[in-house]
């Protein structure tokens, strides 16, 4: 029999969890934050994602089915009941800007307190957001003081003049209540919000690549999300709406096979770059409505894969040149998410963005290692790291009371979380 242990303190620990709500899969990593600040994996649950397309909810009940089947398993797992989660949000209803703020220094001896740098980030936050968008997160780059650049923390530094440099990303209000409405209606309270490639960057990626710069790829089910690192702050983010599913369908229409049966191909025995592809081996493949199956060559199968991969990257190269950081990504691009599983998927992409590329997948956590030590689970990891504190910025936290309160509320809470 499960016992229930509050998802937040008690005297003896801190129980976790993160939510990862897909297109193709809803995957809960339950945790416990150790005393030395690791974290420890105690359960996974996976279920397939009905009800959902690109981050969207399109089937309320469907989506609240596919959760509760998730938070079941984890829970089974684990051996704990969890109250609270992290959750996980994409979809190309996701906008990410660059923007700066500047304030004079208030004090009279020109040290730069904390007031001046509330001041200075309600200033780089003070753009016409549309009723139907809401602020997810805003993360701070860096500071300038007299226009001395590259400052962390500017509080005790002496100056006249302070200017602070964040990435700000919105997304849909209607889209994001929908998703917590699912998220309380399967039993779960949703205690932040968190932009899904932002989570899966803190469990794939280490501090030397973020400050070198790097470019991390999460080829999900639906869509395919970009974040780019500098200095160890975040710099662009982005979201192509191709993904995984999209080779699936590529699959059955090309090779005139099922649904079902063209992901199982594609995982079994996809590959997506053609000159490593073992030409001459041969698959079956099912047929639709009761025709019988066929062979076909790995060679044609990789035919139909490599230019649905070639264009997600090529959009994804695109949206890396938009931004003035392409040229220093010493790091290369790093990819993760369940379609970077597909094989040659690396090697296909560094010919793409003409740089070295790997996969990454999640680390430095220990418990169900062999459990969750695969890119599938890089977002639902990532949120556990941010559940003891990301340290990029801030999700929005929730409440049923101030479930999207105002940008004035939000800088508040980041305040507090982060000075």
């Amino acid at each position: 029999m499960m016992r229930s242990t509050p998802s937040r303190t008690n005297e003896d620990r801190r129980i976790i969890a993160g939510l990862d709500i897909g297109t193709s899969k809803i995957a809960l990593i339950i945790g416990e934050l150790e005393p030395d600040g690791g974290v420890s994996v105690l359960g996974v649950g996976t279920s397939p994602s009905v009800g959902l397309r690109q981050g969207v909810v399109i089937n309320l009940d469907q989506t609240v089915d596919s959760i509760q089947r998730a938070v079941q398993e984890a829970q089974l797992t684990a051996g704990f009941e969890i109250r609270e989660a992290v959750v996980g949000i994409s979809g190309d209803h996701i906008q990410g800007v660059n923007s700066r703020g500047v304030v004079a220094v208030s004090g009279a001896d020109h040290e730069i307190v904390p007031g001046d740098v509330d001041r200075v980030l309600e200033a780089a936050t003070a753009f016409n957001l549309p009723k139907d968008r809401q602020v997810l997160h805003v993360l701070r780059q860096e500071f300038l003081v007299d226009s001395q650049a590259g400052i962390k923390n500017p509080i005790g530094i002496s100056g006249v003049r302070l200017e602070a440099e964040v990435h700000i990303v919105t997304g849909s209000s209607t889209i994001s209540e929908n998703i917590v409405k699912a998220v309380e209606k399967a039993g779960i309270s949703v205690s932040g919000l968190v932009l899904e490639p932002l989570a899966s960057g803190e469990a794939v990626l280490d501090r030397n690549e973020k400050q070198l710069g790097v470019a991390l790829l999460d080829v999900g089910g639906g869509t395919t999300d970009i974040v780019l690192f500098f200095d160890e702050a975040i710099r662009h983010t982005a979201v192509i709406p191709l993904g995984g599913q999209n080779v699936t369908n590529d699959i059955a229409l090309g090779m005139k096979t099922p649904l079902d049966q063209a992901e199982d191909i594609k995982r079994r025995h996809g590959w997506a770059y053609r000159p490593l592809t073992p030409k001459s081996e041969r698959i079956l493949v099912p047929g639709i409505g009761g025709r019988g199956a066929r062979e076909a060559t790995l060679d044609v199968l990789t035919a139909v894969i490599q230019p649905r991969m070639e264009e997600i990257f090529g959009l994804a190269a695109k949206e890396i040149k938009r931004s003035e950081f392409a040229g220093r990504l010493a790091a290369g691009v790093v990819l993760t998410g369940g379609g970077s599983l597909l094989k040659g998927c690396a090697e296909l992409a560094e010919e793409v963005f003409g740089m070295p590329v790997s996969v990454g997948v999640p680390k430095g956590f220990s418990g169900l290692v062999e459990s969750a030590s695969s890119p599938v689970f890089s977002t639902g990891v990532g949120l556990l790291f941010w559940s003891r504190g990301g340290p990029a910025g801030s999700a929005v936290r929730r409440s049923r009371k101030d479930r999207f309160g105002g940008i004035g509320r939000f800088l508040k809470r980041f305040m507090s979380d982060y000075f």
